[in-house]
């Protein structure tokens, strides 16, 4: 198993913790990709991924639906998608990604999240290095296909590790990489069951428990806020969750 996996199974737990910040987090996006590529499912590739996404969190298709036809509204709320960065509480990088239609709002409250715990934000692009951007999908397993002739087969597109439990496969590429791993998968019958952009730490730091604890109430001030979309850092996942 390499990193990448490591790295899911550890966050697995949380990702979909939330149900409501889930749904925010999803309209928002559709949003997006809405103003980006139309609302047509069929000529917007990002669209067909979120509206997976959307059914694998069980958003009901009427609040879907509510989010595709309010994107196309002029008067809609035009987000802005900036990741903000910075070092939180002994020396752990912290990268803040956000869908915002104020700006002025998000950076005061990330900032003056980042100085209540003693840390700081940094400049765009200061910390970045230290994580991978991902791009990662999970799919239902296709029959007379196998992991392995499947890993062959998406090397080429930019896949580099691929995993499969009970629940599927999941298939990591890098971020740019993206669209043609997309095509690739529904061109050849697959079903996505959902997928996401990561940031995984090219290294992680291990903290004491009385750190990890003042840490995760950072993360957690972040993740409580209606701007933020994602937080990704570099702290060594406590392995006891790991266990549960």
């Amino acid at each position: 198993m390499g990193r990448a996996f490591e790295y899911r199974k550890a966050r697995k737990l949380k990702r979909w913790g939330n149900m409501s910040r889930t749904f925010t987090k999803i309209g928002k996006e559709i949003t997006i990709a809405v103003k980006a590529g139309g609302p047509d499912p069929s000529s917007n590739s990002r669209l067909r991924a979120l509206l997976a996404n959307a059914k694998a969190a069980n958003m009901p298709k009427d609040t879907v639906e509510r989010a595709i036809k309010k994107a196309t509204d002029k008067d809609a709320s035009d987000y802005k998608e900036i990741v903000y960065e910075g070092y939180g509480p002994y020396g752990i990088a912290i990268l803040v990604e956000t869908a915002t239609d104020n700006n002025t709002r998000t950076v005061a409250n990330v900032r003056s999240y980042f100085n209540k715990f003693g840390g700081n934000l940094g400049t765009s692009g200061s910390l970045s290095f230290l994580f991978e951007h991902k791009c990662v999908f999970h799919i239902k397993p296709k029959d007379g296909v196998s992991l392995e002739d499947l890993e062959l087969e998406l090397i080429d597109y930019g896949v580099d590790e691929l995993d499969q439990d009970e629940e599927g496969i999941t298939i990591y590429g890098a971020f740019e990489d993206n669209s043609q791993i997309q095509k690739y998968l529904e061109d050849n019958g697959f079903e996505i069951i959902s997928s996401e952009f990561v940031r995984i730490p090219n290294d992680v730091k291990d903290v004491t428990p009385e750190q990890r604890e003042t840490i995760e109430k950072l993360l957690e001030k972040f993740e409580d806020d209606d701007d933020v979309q994602n937080v990704f850092h570099n702290m060594k996942e406590d392995e006891s969750d790991d266990e549960e």
